[in-house]
């Protein structure tokens, strides 16, 4: 199994659209994780068939990611980046690529595309925005 990611703009009734559009598909979600900052919605979930999902959300108007990319939640603050940054760089973990998903003032989240994922779930875990509880 591989987790997908789905960043949207948040609204009502959007878990409701998702989780009836993989049904149709007769993809069953094995875990999710559902987060909103910013008016951003950021929903991850886990799936044996993680091709087919991609596909039929993006063919219904969502974007997608997934593999290698990890989602953190930063204090938004001068520096909180810095120390993310310095655990990969100590850990011998390459950033390959870094996007800014949503900001509120109070925090931020950002996908982090690196080269090995699971040590950087470890070493960021406390960060990860599928542990949080919302």
């Amino acid at each position: 199994m591989r987790d997908v990611t789905i960043i949207t703009e948040d609204k009502v009734g959007l878990l409701a659209d998702i989780s009836y559009i993989l049904g149709k598909a007769k993809i069953n979600i094995e875990s999710i994780s559902v987060t909103s900052v910013g008016g951003k919605a950021v929903i991850t979930i886990l799936v044996k068939s993680p091709e087919k999902a991609e596909d039929v959300l993006k063919k219904n108007g969502f974007k997608v990611s997934s593999g290698n990319i990890i989602f953190v939640k930063l204090e938004d603050r001068p520096g909180a980046l810095s120390e993310i940054a310095k655990m990969l760089a100590d850990n011998k973990i390459n950033v390959e690529n870094l996007n800014l998903v949503s900001k509120d003032g109070k925090n931020t989240v950002v996908g982090i595309s690196v080269d090995r994922p699971r040590k950087a779930k470890t070493i960021l875990e406390k960060y990860l925005v599928e542990n949080m509880e919302s």
